[in-house]
């Protein structure tokens, strides 16, 4: 019979871990019950391991708790969205197992090993023990709780079916952040290489070049071909040193300046409302980028309003939750005309159609969802397809951009090195004749 490994919490909060027997781990789960316990981690043998836990949780002999540490709690800041899930699903299963939300929060926030979070969690639990709803407590800590997170922990509250609500919670950022880190690591290979590529067009510039051009230089009568003077004249001007105005640095580190304050004006223009809607419709009408970009905004409106109004929001506030985390302001816009639109009692689908941003497909299933009444089950099946999307389209963009990359490099390089030698083949033809 199977051998389960397992964490687990008694009555009073205090934290112990052990091997039980169990055909399945539902029934270890169970067992667990049984006799008092919590259950945080149940894994199989072999299959994995336990996260670790901090050792002082268990009571001494003596019937002592160890002391608490003195001084004030980190609170606010943020925190990786990776510790936020994993807090959420231990929170709900929990829940979920009887233990009351106060007393989850105090055994979370013993066991939790990122300052940030244990802070917020004991100021958590005292919001909860002084008489505020979970989502009250939560509302105050909006760098870590978005807005998103607080209204479904509060319809959960309201439901009385708060477990489940974090259940799906943990599933809505385990997605968002799957579909997050598949985007990312498609744009970090073509950074990589680019990065490699002027680095090395930097060393060759300024360290080879000038000792071919001092060598070309010393030989009298040879006439240096076009691609060759180009070179050797854009090296001289990275290495020349303009001391009029000026003070005496070459002139590569004011090329390196102008496009560092370039990039620095770029992201300030960018923060602006005009700045913003524009580098969002160049995001979506990019030729190769824009296609990913857009399937990742309808994946994460259709996730966000689904996971929502599943969990009981009121359509309205769903619809302004959705738009204030939609991350496209052109995306945003076209949710607000939705919300304007239903508050006047009209249908989702005929905005959404006119914003000219969602796809066909997404039309046709919302309003296939209107119709019989399941738009939540309509939306998370949309996500579920454009989650697919993305992650195809990133595959198939990751593939094309490896070769390009290599060939865009290799002709930075190749004309650099063709421009040094080309020079030596035509003296070397001189001698020859």
């Amino acid at each position: 019979m199977p051998q389960f490994q397992f964490t687990a919490a008694d009555a009073k909060g205090e934290q112990l871990s052990g091997t039980v027997e169990a055909p399945t781990e539902a029934e270890a789960i169970n067992q667990l019950r049984t006799q008092g316990y919590y259950p945080l981690q149940v894994v199989e043998e072999g299959k994995g391991t336990l996260a670790p836990a901090k050792k002082a949780t268990k009571k001494a002999k003596g019937g002592k708790k160890p002391a608490a540490p003195k001084g004030k709690a980190k609170t606010g800041g943020r925190i990786k969205p990776k510790a936020l899930m994993i807090f959420t699903r231990q929170l709900a299963t929990l829940i979920d197992s009887g233990l009351p939300l106060l007393r989850g929060l105090t055994v979370l926030g013993k066991q939790e090993p990122n300052p940030v979070l244990r802070g917020t969690l004991g100021a958590l639990a005292d919001s909860v023990q002084s008489g505020s709803t979970f989502s009250e407590a939560l509302a105050q800590h909006p760098k870590i709780f978005n807005k998103l997170y607080v209204n479904m922990v509060k319809a959960g509250e309201l439901g009385g079916v708060l477990e489940v609500v974090l259940l799906r919670l943990a599933e809505y950022q385990e997605k968002a952040q799957k579909l997050k880190n598949k985007i990312v690591s498609a744009m970090v290979y073509p950074v990589i290489v680019m990065f490699i590529a002027i680095a090395i067009l930097i060393f060759l510039m300024l360290v080879i070049v000038p000792k071919f051009e001092a060598m070309f230089q010393e030989m009298e009568n040879s006439e240096l071909p076009m691609i060759s003077q180009i070179v050797f004249g854009t090296s001289s001007f990275f290495i020349k040193q303009e001391a009029a105005l000026l003070p005496p640095v070459p002139n590569v580190i004011w090329v390196i300046l102008v496009f560092v304050l370039l990039g620095i004006g770029f992201s300030a223009w960018g923060k602006t409302k005009g700045g913003r809607k524009a580098i969002d419709t160049m995001k979506l009408k990019a030729p190769i980028f824009g296609d990913i970009q857009r399937k990742s905004a309808v994946a994460r409106f259709s996730r966000t309003l689904g996971t929502l109004v599943t969990s009981g929001v009121p359509i309205l506030q769903a619809l302004n939750i959705t738009r204030d985390t939609a991350g496209n302001v052109i995306i945003s816009g076209a949710i607000e005309k939705v919300h304007s639109a239903v508050k006047e009692g009209e249908s989702i689908v005929t905005p959404l159609q006119a914003s000219g941003v969602f796809p066909g497909m997404v039309i046709s299933m919302v309003d296939v969802g209107e119709e019989t009444g399941q738009l939540p089950e309509m939306l998370l099946k949309v996500a579920d397809v454009y989650d697919d999307e993305v992650d195809n389209a990133v595959t198939a963009l990751t593939s094309i951009l490896e070769p390009i990359m290599i060939v865009i490099l290799a002709l930075v390089v190749g004309s650099v090195v063709f421009a040094l030698f080309l020079p030596l083949i035509k003296v070397i033809q001189e001698v020859g004749q």
